[in-house]
């Protein structure tokens, strides 16, 4: 990539995302782990809650089922000694994030947290919660019922297909998210293209070029994750006179 499609722009958002990391770790409890859940038929079933940082660096592909791990790079292997490319999805997942994050309107918390995703390079959806799942339900099956927790007496929801956001404002329950990553479109097989002139031409590429760029994308999930929640929070320590 070159100029302002170079993913290099984004060791700015990563450095960024450490200080604001530091914020919230300092000030909060807040703590944000994202990981490789999918890449392109490859998919890691594994539960949020259950994920490690010792899991999710103990590979190369940063996915921590260390046995779908596996097959992932074999395949992305395979991928590169074909001279393409393959995408996939990045899943994210945020604890003790307190409750009222968030505008009700023109800056809804997911709102701001798919603007973020979606300004990184190579990126093609956002969904919270179910996402897009939520079209094969009913309300009275997508509702997160609010209860009492027997163990805490905090009061929490019984699921989270809301993604910890309701309203656009954080309800206390973990903000769970997914961003969706393409194929990288610098490829080495030989292409069919045109001139400026309009004139037929084969375009055959040159350089390195990631086959799949999901891996190296983690950190910066997790640092604009950083970006969005610490601006939030700020925001309410400001309105709440803090």
């Amino acid at each position: 990539g070159g100029g302002r499609a170079s993913a290099r722009e984004t060791a700015a958002r990563v450095a960024a995302g450490s200080v604001a990391a530091q914020v919230l770790q300092h000030h909060t409890a807040i703590d944000t782990i994202a990981w490789v859940e999918q890449i392109h038929g490859i998919k890691a079933d594994i539960s949020p809650e259950n994920v490690t940082r010792d899991q999710v660096e103990a590979n190369i592909v940063r996915c921590p089922d260390q046995r779908v791990a596996v097959e992932m790079v074999a395949h992305i292997e395979h991928i590169r000694s074909a001279g393409d490319s393959v995408g996939g999805i990045i899943r994210c997942h945020s604890v003790n994030v307190p409750a009222g994050l968030g505008e009700p309107v023109f800056d809804k918390l997911e709102a701001d947290l798919a603007k973020a995703m979606l300004s990184i390079p190579a990126t093609k959806g956002f969904q919270v919660g179910s996402g897009f799942d939520a079209v094969s339900m009913t309300g009275s099956q997508h509702n997160d019922i609010f209860d009492t927790n027997t163990e805490t007496g905090q009061i929490e929801t019984k699921s989270n297909l809301s993604g910890g956001i309701q309203g656009g404002i954080s309800n206390g329950m973990p903000i769970d998210f997914s961003v969706v990553f393409k194929p990288t479109s610098t490829i080495f097989k030989r292409q069919q293209t045109v001139t400026p002139e309009g004139q037929s031409v084969e375009l055959t590429l040159k350089g390195r070029h990631d086959p799949c760029v999901l891996p190296r994308a983690v950190p910066i999930i997790e640092a604009m994750t950083n970006l969005v929640l610490v601006d939030h929070w700020l925001r309410q320590r400001a309105i709440r006179g803090i």
